[in-house]
């Protein structure tokens, strides 16, 4: 191919830029605030008959019926978005050596079974956020010392 040659375009070498004319020219659109049609309707059913709604799902939920019981019970008991709560005992952690026994401990706990290797990573990441800022701290203190001697 030569230098001059020109390449086919489906625009015929004419540039668009934007695809859009500047401005909004399909109107402003729904006001800020303003809620959709759809759950306008919504909101009026539940307001007329929501309490009806809720007693037969729940007779039905009590008469066996399998759906039923699963609306009821994710609306008492949503699904958890992090992970359940972990009890485990640590020791104090006062400074970055103590992060050592921590670390140990976790480490006792999941291969005892306490925990999850799951649960135990997470403490285990816990921990070096606090080795982290522990660290971080002494090295200002110490930076504050040798600033002040000089």
């Amino acid at each position: 191919m030569t230098g001059n040659a020109k390449v086919a375009s489906k625009n015929d070498g004419k540039t668009r830029g934007k695809p859009f004319r500047p401005g909004n020219p399909g109107g402003p659109g729904r006001p800020a605030g303003s809620r959709n049609r759809a759950t306008l309707l919504l909101d009026k059913l539940a307001e007329e008959d929501g309490k009806g709604i809720l007693a037969r799902t729940i007779e039905a939920a009590k008469a066996g019926d399998l759906r039923a019981a699963d609306i009821v019970l994710s609306r008492v008991w949503p699904v958890r978005r992090g992970g359940r709560p972990v009890v485990f005992e640590l020791p104090p952690i006062e400074t970055a050596a103590d992060i050592v026994k921590a670390v140990g401990s976790v480490a006792t706990a999941v291969a005892g079974g306490e925990l999850s290797p799951e649960e135990g990573n997470a403490v285990a990441a816990i921990l070096e956020v606090k080795r982290k800022a522990i660290e971080t701290t002494d090295l200002e203190t110490r930076i504050a010392a040798l600033e002040q001697r000089q």
